[in-house]
């Protein structure tokens, strides 16, 4: 087989198992504190010094660009969506409750503190009639596609 990696493969540093199943087994593998993952080789990492990442779903009708993310347990108002022409940024801050202490945990996996996402768009949206509405947590934000073929007569005036 050809040792020449693919373009998916170089693009997301995904490897061929059959390949390279050696070089697998000698990959640093994360560890886990207080029920957060810490990537191999941070020492001194803690969680809190990094922005989560939002997971989302980006779509496309005739109309708008829409993008749909789950921020349960965030207020509205501590929310921060930007849009430019070409992208939109999530950001906001989940806060914890500390009714329980750190050794009485058994799973720790839902997600506290900062996050954000940034996206590009696949199309141009008009920023002014962009919406985002929450419901049980659901984020939509609904971005009106420019149409760049839509056309106006503009009269000549006379002064």
């Amino acid at each position: 087989m050809s040792n020449k990696r693919s373009f998916f493969e170089r693009l997301t540093g995904s490897v061929r198992i059959d390949d390279d199943f050696e070089e697998l087994q000698n990959v640093p593998r994360p560890t886990v504190r207080g029920g957060q993952v810490q990537p191999s080789g941070n020492e001194g990492w803690s969680p809190e010094e990094m922005d989560g990442e939002l997971t989302v779903d980006m779509y496309q009708n005739s109309d708008a660009i829409i993008v749909k993310t789950m921020a349960a347990g965030v207020k509205p108002e501590d929310l921060d969506i930007s849009i430019s022409r070409d992208s939109v940024t999530i950001k906001g801050r989940r806060e914890s409750s500390r009714e329980v202490n750190e050794e009485d945990y058994f799973y720790r996996e839902l997600y506290w503190g900062s996050f954000s996402r940034t996206l590009m768009l696949p199309a141009e949206v008009d920023v002014e009639g962009s919406q985002a509405v929450e419901k049980h947590g659901l984020v939509i934000i609904t971005m009106p596609k420019i149409n760049k073929e839509r056309q106006t007569k503009l009269r000549v005036k006379s002064n």
